[in-house]
């Protein structure tokens, strides 16, 4: 494990009341239903588990139940200005969370692939959604957005960079929870997700069989 934190992480360094996953929130959001109840309430504001399970597709009791084990966390708390004894209200207690795997013990990666995967989840759905409704934008908004991918050839200190200067260009634009942002005309929420992926080549074996191309269809150009 390396003995100081890379600078493309340290340049994703969170915003004020933000959580940095230690080894008890990170087992406690080692569940896909968490990562979702969680992003939820950050999204949306306070909720109580009959709304969340209406989200989820749940029932009610089940989703009580991963309340109760984020706030076993210190990942949700009760709302008491909203509640009362017959509707308890959740909200988040921080506005975003930090995930460093650099630092993730031996006998958490379990937990981290877990998670790993339930955030991959999360940004997949995202992704279907916003291609799904895209032509039922305004024509200002289906032009301004963007869904693309591009592969590169860069060395590991390449690829840091490259996720420096995305956090330095995003850290340049108002957070959709600024206070006073949704007074500035024309903004809504715009959600830029960053992924950033090595691909690495298996180990060649030199008695590897060669791969024929023979009846193969010409590739498709990538857009």
């Amino acid at each position: 494990m390396p003995s100081r934190e890379p600078d493309h992480l340290q340049a994703a360094r969170p915003v004020p009341n933000s959580l940095t996953l230690g080894t008890a929130s990170l087992r406690v959001l080692a569940h896909p239903v968490r990562v979702r109840v969680l992003g939820l309430l950050r999204e949306h504001g306070p909720s109580t588990a009959t709304l969340l399970a209406g989200r989820l597709g749940l029932n009610s009791g089940s989703t009580s139940y991963h309340l109760r084990q984020l706030a076993a966390g210190g990942l949700v708390e009760e709302d008491h200005e909203r509640g009362n004894a017959r509707d308890r209200w959740w909200r988040s207690v921080h506005r975003a969370t930090y995930f460093d795997p650099y630092e993730v013990p031996e006998s958490d990666r379990g937990a981290s692939a877990v998670y790993m995967a339930a955030i991959a989840a999360e940004y997949a759905d995202r992704i279907q959604l916003a291609a799904r409704d895209l032509l039922e934008l305004p024509p200002a908004w289906q032009r301004s957005g963007d869904l693309s991918d591009f592969r590169l050839r860069l060395t590991p200190d390449e690829t840091a960079a490259i996720v420096t200067e995305l956090h330095g260009v995003i850290a340049r634009y108002r957070p959709a929870d600024e206070p006073g942002g949704d007074a500035v005309p024309d903004s809504e929420t715009v959600v830029v997700q960053v992924q950033v992926m090595p691909q690495l080549a298996p180990p060649a074996h030199d008695d590897a069989v060669p791969t024929t191309t023979a009846g193969a269809h010409p590739a498709a150009p990538r857009r």
